[in-house]
């Protein structure tokens, strides 16, 4: 009989912090994963986190004891992966003083900014990624130009943005800056380089391009670079059913 310890091969790595779920299953698939010095390549391996020795990448990989959380705020033109092949920066520069490794929930571009889901809890990544959840983000973004109230409803009411229609989504003018002006975008979703495609389709252009709230995380006060752990409050308003 199948030990009562065991659970999917992708859980147990999420659990570890090493990715979501669904990252962990193409980890999988790419045969990055071995089991007990088998490596795994189809999706259904169980195994039993205090006897069986997983490795990914040739790494051991153990659940993560401790559940961490932390908002960073990410400067502009620094890349969310931990290494680069272009030599750029990458976010492992900024969080040297987090304890455990940590993985951002979601991406935010090269050239974008703003915050960041750091955490070691492979559950609250799965729930706050997946599409279905529909978990708001909110940017503020600064373009060249001046939307008309019509572009404004064309963002809100979806635009095609090459093959893809964009879901409906919140869209407001925050303010004017001579021949620029700041909008206010809120998404459920996050294609590749979204808004900056929704904004080009109006023969637009953004020139910054901030996150400010995941969902009830708020950026706040939170200086480009720096990190800082989510309050108790937080982290039980960010671990409620979306």
């Amino acid at each position: 009989m199948e030990s009562k310890r065991k659970i999917r091969l992708q859980k147990f790595l999420s659990m570890a912090g090493v990715a979501s779920r669904r990252a962990a299953e193409e980890m999988i698939r790419a045969g990055r994963v071995a089991v007990n010095g088998e490596t795994i390549r189809v999706m259904g391996q169980t195994v039993d986190p205090a006897a069986d020795r997983v490795l990914v990448d040739g790494r051991e990989a153990r659940p993560a004891e401790t559940k961490v959380y932390y908002l960073f705020n990410k400067p502009k033109n620094v890349v969310v992966t931990r290494d680069d092949p272009e030599g750029r920066p990458t976010i492992l520069d900024y969080l040297k003083g987090i304890p455990c490794r940590v993985n951002p929930v979601g991406r935010l571009d090269f050239d974008s900014e703003g915050l960041l889901l750091l955490t070691n809890d492979g559950d609250l990544h799965f729930r706050m990624t997946h599409p279905k959840k529909e978990v708001p983000k909110t940017y503020h973004v600064r373009v060249v130009g001046s939307p008309s109230a019509e572009d404004l409803q064309k963002l809100a009411g979806g635009i095609d943005i090459g093959g893809y229609t964009t879901r409906p989504c919140r869209v407001a003018m925050r303010k004017q800056e001579g021949k620029f002006c700041w909008l206010e975008v809120v998404l459920t979703e996050g294609k590749n380089r979204q808004i900056r495609r929704m904004v080009e389709r109006l023969d637009l252009k953004v020139i910054r391009l901030i996150r400010v709230a995941i969902g009830p995380l708020q950026l706040g006060r939170l200086r480009p670079g720096e990190f800082r752990p989510l309050t108790a409050r937080e982290i039980e308003e960010v671990r409620r059913p979306v």
